[in-house]
């Protein structure tokens, strides 16, 4: 039916037909015609304080839904703002659009106030870069940008908005809801990945990428189960599977266990599931060698260009998740999957030894324990907890020994972006309500973003912050000792008081020490974001010679300068 409507109120109507119930941005005077569209609507914009958190909350509405996450900013400053998110979503293949305001076509070329060729900017970080310069083809462009974000492997879309396209008056027919579009395996392939398992000796499956739902998890879950084998989930993607699982082995990135990392090496068989196999889940492409590794490889991946990318595998399926797990979800047994059962007992033990408290906690008396606040945390917060977290080592405590109880209870940059910690975490909450969220973020990192606890307070949004303070960058101090021991330089941070901060913002906020006083603490913090639905922080102060699980920056400059000798 043909409807004569502006071009804002165009770009509303269709976010509509295709299920958007929530929105995040930063509002522009470059689309105020979608902004008076959106007051009438049943579409929730949450606005945010600047357009990175913006961008990472529509990041990880995508991640959680399986649907594009929807981000509005205004032109140039906006944009450039914004690209992280973009950025982010690309890296770790999540469905997201990015709808940027632009200068009008009138004034395009001529470097006009804020104006950027959006193509050439976002070229390399999006599936597809387009300008709507009619308002009669809106309905097409945005039907376009949900189908592209989707379909393959998901990723972002951007679209730029001039403003006199906004205030045009075009006579248009909506289109349909859109419809993702995945291959799936043949039976050929299927036929020979179950040949090749057969005669495996020591297989593994590794699990990653985007594209899961519940279902999906599910079925790969009674694969493993019902041929025993051992499963490993890749960088940042824990959630993939049940921790508590007895097939469940492990994590394969930054830190990863040393004897899963040899584990993957001796395998005869790897079965990479969604993964990308890139630099963090290979370990540097050391537990894979490339082009051809070492192992008998079979990778699937919902991009046929992914596949034979960096390694030349024995066999690749192109396919998504859904269709490739509901396939070996009915893929009949192999009568001699019990031969890795011994495999999967040892594997885990070596997962549960490496999860044991790290002895700079165990043998020293230091006035914090790291290992024994998520303990608490494992204790206090419920099973299906959503765990956020940006980059930096603090990250380590979550991944390394927190049990992700399955989809989805992860939410984390692949990319290694600083800063997604607070906006995800917002966001979370602001999706799913009822769940309890709790925000991993390092000092540093917190301040990158840490201005959308004002978003979570407007919105009502409960999520629980633990900031870790060490007064430092931690991993880039880290590294510096490594590399030039005892010349820090650049890495040093001079911190506000992060409760009273969350304070001022007006959530709760208090300062932890001591081991004893972390467990009561977090008992308020959960029962006051129960309680008012508001955000709640607690600052960790702890010493930042205590920097990963393994080593202390005093160790890793001594055995530096040692080298050096």
């Amino acid at each position: 039916m043909l409807k004569s409507r502006s071009g804002g109120q165009l770009i509303v109507d269709a976010l509509q037909v295709h299920g958007v119930d929530t929105i995040f941005g930063v509002p522009g005077e470059s689309y105020l015609p979608v902004l008076d569209a959106l007051h009438d609507s049943p579409i929730r914009f949450i606005i945010n304080r600047q357009e990175g958190g913006a961008a990472f909350m529509a990041d990880a509405y995508g991640k959680m839904t399986g649907k594009p996450g929807i981000c509005f900013v205004t032109r140039g400053p906006g944009a450039t703002n914004a690209s992280i998110g973009v950025h982010t979503a690309y890296q770790d293949s999540t469905p997201m659009i990015l709808f940027i305001g632009q200068v009008g076509n009138d004034f395009v070329e001529r470097e006009a106030f804020q104006e950027i060729d959006y193509r050439r900017m976002f070229g390399q970080m999006a599936k597809w870069v387009a300008q709507i310069d009619r308002a009669d083809r809106v309905p097409e462009y945005i039907a376009r940008a949900f189908q592209v974000a989707t379909s393959g492997r998901p990723g972002p879309v951007v679209l730029a908005l001039p403003e006199d396209m906004l205030a045009q008056v075009a006579e248009v027919a909506d289109t349909r809801h859109y419809t993702p579009v995945q291959a799936s395996a043949s039976p050929q392939q299927l036929a020979q990945l179950r040949n090749m398992l057969a005669v495996s000796q020591r297989p593994v499956l590794l699990l990653g990428g985007s594209g899961w739902d519940q279902t999906a998890c599910q079925h790969i879950s009674e694969f493993a189960t019902s041929n025993h084998l051992p499963v490993a989930c890749a960088f940042r993607f824990q959630d993939l599977m049940d921790n508590t699982h007895p097939n469940y082995i492990g994590d394969v990135g930054i830190g990863i266990n040393p004897k899963l990392a040899q584990r993957l090496k001796d395998a005869d068989l790897i079965i990479a599931i969604g993964p990308r196999l890139g630099e963090m889940t290979t370990s540097g492409y050391s537990v894979l060698e490339a082009p051809i590794p070492k192992q008998k490889l079979v990778h699937i991946h919902s991009d046929a260009l992914e596949l034979g990318r960096v390694y030349q595998a024995e066999l690749m399926i192109n396919s998504g998740m859904k269709e490739i797990a509901e396939a070996l979800a009915e893929m009949e047994g192999l009568d001699a999957a019990t031969k890795w059962q011994a495999t999967v007992s040892e594997a885990k033990a070596d997962l549960l030894a490496w999860q044991t408290e790290p002895a700079i906690f165990a043998k020293e008396n230091a006035p914090l324990n790291l290992w024994q606040v998520v303990q608490d945390i494992k204790r206090l917060a419920p099973k299906d907890t959503i765990i956020t977290n940006g980059a930096g080592n603090y990250a380590t405590w979550a991944h390394r020994y927190f049990p992700y109880g399955g989809m989805r209870t992860q939410l984390a940059p692949t990319s290694g972006a600083m800063g997604y910690s607070v906006p995800s975490g917002v966001a979370a909450k602001i999706i799913d309500p009822e769940r309890t969220v709790i925000t991993f973020a390092g000092d540093g990192e917190y301040l990158m973003n840490g201005q959308e606890l004002a978003t979570a307070v407007q919105y009502k949004a409960g999520v629980v912050i633990i900031v870790f303070n060490n007064g430092m960058y931690g991993t880039i101090r880290m590294h510096q000792e490594r590399e030039f021991p005892a010349r820090v330089s650049g890495t040093e941070l001079h911190n506000p008081d992060f409760a009273a901060l969350a304070r001022a913002f007006g959530g709760s906020g208090e300062v932890v020490n001591t081991t004893a006083e972390f467990a009561p603490a977090l008992e308020r913090a959960l029962a006051h974001s129960r309680q008012h639905n508001l955000p709640t922080l607690i600052e960790l102060r702890y010493d930042g010679n205590l920097i990963t699980p393994g080593a202390t920056l005093q160790t890793l400059r001594q055995i530096a300068q040692d080298a050096g000798k």
